[in-house]
C-alpha cells in the first residue's frame, strides 16, 4: 500500500513538471520553502536570551537617562561627538534603520530562510503597533524643533515631532533582533547588536533624535522581535503557504523598487540604495523565476529521456 501511494506521489509530480508553468512553480516553491525550513529548526535558545538582555538593558539605559537627567539627556556630546566622523558614514548607517530597507535585505534569503523571514514579517507586525501607536501619542518635539540650527549637527532633512521612540531604532532593533534570535554562533550575535546599536545611534547623529527615543525604539525593537519569534511558531501556515510567502516577497519588490526614486533624504545613499534595489529585484527574478524554469526545462529534457 505504502509503495502504490509513493509512485502516486512520485506520478503526480512528474505531471506538475511537464504540466503548466504555474503548476512547475508552485512545485518549485513549495519544495524550497520545505526545504528551507529544514535548514533553520527554530530560533537558538541562546538567541532568545541575547534578546532578553538586550531589550531590558536598553530599558534601563533609557528610563535612567529620562529619570535622572531628562528628556533630552545626552543629545549634544554624542552629537557633536559624531561630527567628527564622515556624514556619509551616518546616512548609511541610519540607512539601515529605514523600513523599506529592511523588507529590501530580507528578499535576499527570503527563499533560502523563510522562516526567518515569516518571523520578521510577525514582529514587524508588532513593531509597527508599537512605534506607530506611540508617536502620536506622546508627539514629543525633536532636537531640530528645540535647538538653535548652530547649535548641533544636522545631517538629512530636518524633522520636528513626533520624536518618541525612534522608528529607524525599533525598525533596527527588529531585523538585527530576528536574526539574533535565529544565530547559531557568537560572533554572528554581536555583529547583529552592534549594527541594531550603530543604526539606532546614527539618529542621534543626523540630529533627528534623543538618545532616549533610541534607547526605547532599540528595547521595542528587540521586545517585538522577541515576540515575533513566538508568533511564528504558533502561525507556521506562513512558513509553508506559498501564496503567502510570495505576497509578501512581491510587496518587498515593489517597495524595493521605490529605493531607487526616493533616498529619504540622505544624499549620499543614493546610488548605494539603487544597488540595493537592483540587487535584490534581481534576486528576486532569478530565484523565484529562473532557476524554476531551468530546473523545469531540465527535469523534462530528463523525463524524455
Amino acid at each position: 500500500m505504502a509503495d502504490g501511494q509513493d509512485t502516486q506521489g512520485e506520478d503526480s509530480t512528474k505531471a506538475l513538471w511537464r504540466g503548466a508553468l504555474p503548476g512547475v512553480w508552485a512545485e518549485d516553491l513549495r519544495l524550497a520553502l520545505l526545504q528551507g525550513a529544514a535548514r533553520d529548526p527554530g530560533p537558538s535558545p541562546a538567541g532568545l536570551d541575547w534578546l532578553t538582555h538586550a531589550a531590558v538593558a536598553a530599558l534601563a539605559l533609557g528610563a535612567g537617562l529620562w529619570m535622572l537627567a531628562g528628556y533630552h539627556a545626552g543629545f549634544e556630546p554624542l552629537n557633536g561627538a559624531a561630527a567628527r566622523l564622515p556624514g556619509w558614514l551616518w546616512q548609511g548607517l541610519t540607512e539601515l534603520g529605514d523600513e523599506r530597507v529592511a523588507f529590501t535585505l530580507s528578499l535576499f534569503f527570503a527563499r533560502r530562510h523563510p522562516r526567518v523571514f515569516w518571523t520578521l514579517i510577525c514582529a514587524a507586525l508588532v513593531a509597527v503597533l508599537y512605534s506607530r501607536g506611540l508617536k502620536p501619542l506622546v508627539d514629543a518635539a525633536r532636537p531640530p524643533a528645540v535647538l538653535p540650527a548652530d547649535a548641533f549637527n544636522l545631517i538629512g532633512p530636518s524633522r520636528k515631532h513626533e520624536s518618541f521612540p525612534s522608528g529607524h531604532s525599533v525598525t533596527a532593533g527588529v531585523f538585527f533582533g530576528v536574526l539574533v534570535a535565529f544565530a547559531r554562533r557568537l560572533h554572528w550575535r554581536s555583529l547583529f547588536v552592534l549594527l541594531a546599536v550603530l543604526a539606532g545611534s546614527s539618529r542621534v547623529a543626523v540630529g533627528v533624535h534623543w538618545p532616549v527615543d533610541v534607547a526605547f525604539g532599540l528595547a521595542g525593537g528587540w521586545l517585538a522581535a522577541w515576540v515575533g519569534v513566538r508568533l511564528a511558531a504558533r502561525s507556521p501556515w506562513g512558513i509553508y503557504d506559498g501564496s503567502v510567502h510570495l505576497a509578501f516577497v512581491a510587496l518587498g519588490s515593489f517597495v524595493a523598487a521605490g529605493l531607487w526614486f526616493d533616498d529619504g533624504g540622505y544624499g549620499a545613499m543614493a546610488l548605494p540604495l539603487k544597488f540595493l534595489a537592483v540587487g535584490a529585484i534581481g534576486t528576486v527574478a532569478v530565484g523565484y523565476i529562473v532557476l524554476p524554469l531551468s530546473r523545469a526545462s531540465l527535469m523534462r529534457r530528463r523525463m524524455s529521456a
